[in-house]
């Protein structure tokens, strides 16, 4: 007879809720029951929740998307991801040449659905060149047929997409045949003007991209994509590793949201997460010093964290209580791309769960 193994959990994340101070029993590495803690020896959790869901993850375990756009690459980004607790991702391809991003769709397709990867996002290439952050000047261009077509084509696979764009660089046309497609169209890298921004809402894009960064900053009278997006019902990512956004302006931010479950956590995780601390991109060398990945010139060039310490840093750094944080890395996200939640659930395997100590609710206030 196989024995039960007991996890007594202080917080569990199920169906939406977090409750208190609930067992789990797991047979065979499954889990067989869920109910009220007892009192029987077991194994102490603090959170237990399911695997997390990151909609932008460039690279990690030292490879990057762009560096290597085939199956083989996405699935090692996606293990790399796996091992810190996040369990299902959106490849990122950024700013490239067409067939770059055309070959990352393929991969994607390919491996779709079999090894944690949901779709793919393509970030770039139509982008305000004002805007463009660490991405390439070179290969920035406005919105065109051939890039509409790659996510029709994806899209008519069923394959979930995001696109993140400047709508100002959007031809209307194009930018409704995104929309119609299915594909999550999101505002990013951007020079908008706040009255720019709320016409590309009115048509369809539903999301912007690591809010605060890579977009003008909100001003008095003007408030730009930024404040736009903010005092919308738009879905709003954040990168949350307390060096692309101060902790207090995500708190700000947050607060000002017109209602919740509208914001997300993202990663931005470059190919140093989970992996050495360099890499190379568009034949430049980018490294990690003190924690923040920067370029040749001493710039930002995308972001060294996981999900797993993105939640960490949501509850103890920004102050948020479990039951706002965790669906930020969780369920949220999976919502905006048209998924269902994962669940705890009797059948559910010890490996799809993240057992968390008390740490993700400390950390040091500002």
């Amino acid at each position: 007879m196989t024995s039960e193994e007991l996890l007594a959990t202080r917080y569990l994340w199920s169906n939406g809720t977090l409750l208190q101070d609930q067992e789990i029993a797991l047979v065979g590495g499954k889990v067989a029951a869920i109910r009220p803690r007892g009192t029987a020896p077991a194994t102490e959790v603090h959170l237990a929740m399911p695997l997390l869901t990151d909609l932008q993850v460039n690279g990690g375990g030292g490879t990057m998307v762009n560096g290597d756009p085939t199956p083989e690459g996405l699935a090692h980004i996606a293990q790399a991801h796996l091992a810190l607790g996040t369990g299902d991702i959106l490849p990122t391809v950024i700013t490239d040449r067409p067939e770059v991003i055309e070959a990352a769709g393929d991969a994607a397709l390919e491996c779709y659905g079999s090894t944690g990867i949901l779709g793919l996002h393509i970030e770039g290439p139509h982008f305000s060149p004002a805007r463009r952050g660490t991405h390439a000047e070179r290969y920035l261009r406005p919105l065109d047929r051939r890039t509409v077509t790659l996510v029709e084509r994806l899209r008519s696979a069923g394959m979930p997409v995001m696109i993140t764009l400047a709508p100002e660089r959007a031809d209307p046309a194009l930018l409704a045949a995104l929309v119609d497609s299915g594909a999550v169209v999101s505002a990013g890298h951007s020079s908008a003007t706040a009255d720019e921004a709320r016409v590309a809402f009115g048509r369809g894009v539903s999301c912007v991209t690591h809010l605060f960064n890579a977009m003008d900053q909100m001003q008095s009278r003007a408030p730009g994509l930024l404040g736009a997006a903010i005092d919308s019902d738009v879905m709003c990512g954040m990168i949350c590793d307390g060096i692309h956004v101060d902790w207090t302006m995500l708190r700000i931010a947050l607060a000002a949201r017109p209602a919740s479950g509208l914001s997300f956590a993202v990663s931005d995780a470059m190919a140093t997460v989970g992996g050495p601390d360099h890499f190379t991109l568009y034949g430049q060398e980018i490294h990690v010093e003190q924690g923040r990945l920067v370029n040749a010139e001493g710039a930002l060039a995308g972001a060294h964290v996981d999900l797993r310490q993105s939640l960490a840093n949501l509850v103890g750094e920004v102050g948020l209580d479990l039951q706002t944080a965790v669906p930020m890395v969780s369920d949220i996200p999976r919502r905006l791309m048209g998924l269902p939640p994962r669940e705890i659930a009797v059948g559910t395997a010890h490996d799809e769960m993240l057992l968390l100590g008390p740490r993700c609710e400390r950390g040091s206030r500002r």
